[in-house]
C-alpha cells in the first residue's frame, strides 16, 4: 500500500494517497486528488451546467442506444495513480472497462474524458490533469470552455494527446465511433433542442 511522504517542516500539509483519498471521500463530495495534493470543487456557474447537461446527455443517450459502454458524472472517480484520483465532468468507458469498475471508483484512466473549464480549476485541467490523463492513456480529451468559447479537443498519437478539430463547425469523436457535436451546440447549448440534437447525430452514423 502506498505510503504517504511528509513534506518538510516548512511546507503546509502533506502529500496523501490514492487509498486514503478515496476513505476520506464522502457522497456529494467533489474533490480531485492531483500528485497528492486535495483540490475541492467549487460550485460552477450556469454556463458550465448547460454545457455540461448537454454534452452528457447526448453521450449518454448516444452510448445508451448502441450499447457501447458506460458514462459516469463527476461524482464516479477514476484512479489513475498512487498520488492521483480525478473526478471529470464527464467521462466515457468501453463494455469491457465497465466490466472492471470497483465499487466506488474505476481503477484505470477513462477513454474519453471531458472537462468544462471554469476559473478555478481550468489550469490543473489544461495542465496537471491533461499531463496525468496523457500519461495513463486516455484516448481522448475534450476541454470545454463555457466562458470564452474557445473548445479544445484532443486525441491520442501514439505517446501523446495532440490537437484536433481546430476550427471545425462539427467535431467527430475518434474515441467513439459515430458520436459527433456541432460546435454550435456547444456555443450556445440552450438554444438547441437535446431531441433534435440527437437525431442529427444518429442520422449521420
Amino acid at each position: 500500500m502506498p505510503t504517504v511522504v511528509p513534506l518538510p517542516a516548512n511546507a503546509r500539509g502533506s502529500l496523501h494517497n490514492a487509498e486514503e483519498f478515496l476513505d476520506w471521500l464522502e457522497p456529494k463530495m467533489r474533490a480531485d486528488l492531483i500528485g497528492g495534493k486535495k483540490f475541492m470543487h467549487s460550485p460552477v456557474n450556469i454556463r458550465h451546467a448547460e454545457i455540461v447537461n448537454l454534452v452528457d446527455t447526448l453521450l449518454r443517450l448516444y452510448v445508451d442506444e448502441f450499447q457501447l459502454g458506460s458514462v459516469q458524472r463527476e461524482n464516479w472517480c477514476v484512479r489513475l495513480s498512487a498520488r492521483d484520483v480525478f473526478m471529470p465532468d464527464i467521462c466515457y468507458f468501453t463494455p469491457q472497462q465497465r466490466g472492471l469498475f470497483q465499487e466506488t471508483h474505476a481503477p484505470f484512466a477513462p477513454t474519453l474524458v471531458i472537462e468544462a473549464l471554469s476559473p478555478s480549476s481550468g489550469k490543473r485541467d489544461a495542465r496537471e490533469k491533461f499531463a496525468a490523463y496523457e500519461k495513463h492513456g486516455v484516448l481522448e480529451y475534450w476541454l470545454l470552455d463555457p466562458d470564452d468559447r474557445q473548445h479544445r479537443f484532443y486525441a491520442r498519437d501514439g505517446e501523446v494527446l495532440t490537437e484536433f478539430g481546430e476550427g471545425a463547425k462539427r467535431i467527430e469523436s475518434r474515441a467513439v465511433r459515430g458520436f459527433r457535436v456541432e460546435r454550435a451546440w456547444l456555443d450556445a447549448p440552450t438554444k438547441f433542442s437535446l431531441n433534435e440534437c440527437f437525431r442529427q447525430i444518429v442520422r449521420k452514423r
